[in-house]
């Protein structure tokens, strides 16, 4: 994949992006670039999901213990190849500590059935330093058990992202070497044209960590924003494939999550058009808004 980089500007993809394209992880494996998220899916709803997702063409499952629909995501996984579909979860929040981790790695495995986790995401940065530290731990040590493959944050603030490079740095030093601190392969956060996080784009950009992007539907709160509107007629597609296009176009890993069938399978068909850059450039709003929590901006301590 051919990428335009700029250290100003969020990378913009140049050339016809598939269904199938991947991104190669810091961990060495890859990460199909469009993703399906089941965050506030009933239990009950997930497994119907998640199947007429893999069915759609999505090969990448986003979930979290928060949203307790793991077991059953795991359930839909196994009716189809486990190697060809990547599995994301996340530590509850609030629970951080090297435990606590270890054990919901353990809990995480036994209700999907998975054998693996593809990617554990610490979901956010709360609890301050030593527990965030013990946390990142207990990650590395589960790669090396060959139970998660690749791991990384959510929610994390610079400020945050710069803490972790400093443990990193002392579990090396503490742990035997280089590696031994761990990898971070992904991020993830509320990425959207009235949220594009540029400080943390381009952080992680600069170490090669994939960015995922939570709500790049902004939960359905801009609808009718004239020019989301302007750029879905001029390309004969719906607002919300306008801004999923423009999520894959920044390089991002989006996250689209939706319980009705058509939409799961029109978020997808997001592959035979492209916005063109003056488009692009179109939706750069300038403001700082997000929809969901912002946990980016709570202090070390915290």
């Amino acid at each position: 994949m051919r990428l335009l980089n700029s250290q100003h500007h969020p990378t913009t993809l140049i050339m016809t992006l598939t269904i199938d394209t991947k991104l190669k992880l810091n961990s060495g494996y890859e990460i199909p670039q469009l993703g399906f998220g089941v965050y506030q899916t009933p239990p009950s709803d997930t497994a119907r999901c998640v199947s007429e997702a893999v069915k759609a063409g999505y090969a990448h499952i986003d979930s979290a213990a928060l949203y307790r629909n793991e077991g059953a995501c795991g359930q839909a996984i196994r009716s189809f190849s486990r190697e060809k579909i990547f599995f994301t979860t996340k530590i509850m929040p609030y629970t951080l500590g090297y435990e606590s981790v270890q054990s919901q790695i353990d809990r995480m495995l036994n209700e999907t059935g998975l054998g693996y986790l593809d990617l554990v995401l610490i979901h956010a940065p709360y609890g301050g330093s030593a527990k965030r530290k013990e946390s990142w731990k207990a990650l590395v040590e589960a790669v090396e058990a060959g139970k998660v493959r690749s791991i990384g944050v959510s929610n994390y603030g610079v400020a945050h992202l710069d803490e972790l490079e400093r443990h990193i740095a002392e579990l090396e030093e503490e742990r035997g070497g280089k590696g031994k601190g761990g990898v971070i392969s992904v991020g993830q956060w509320e990425i959207h044209p009235w949220c594009p996080r540029d400080d943390i784009v381009e952080w992680c950009k600069k170490r090669n960590i994939a960015v995922e992007a939570y709500c790049p539907l902004v939960q359905g709160n801009r609808w009718g924003e004239p020019i989301v509107k302007k750029l879905a007629e001029k390309h004969g597609k719906s607002e919300a494939q306008i801004l999923i296009r423009w999520s894959l176009q920044k390089g991002l890993v989006p996250l689209p999550k939706s319980v009705k069938s058509e939409r799961i399978v029109a978020n997808a068909q997001v592959y035979d058009f492209e916005l063109t850059e003056e488009d692009m450039k179109s939706l750069d709003t300038g403001v700082y808004e997000h929809v969901s929590w912002d946990p980016t901006t709570a202090p070390l301590k915290d």
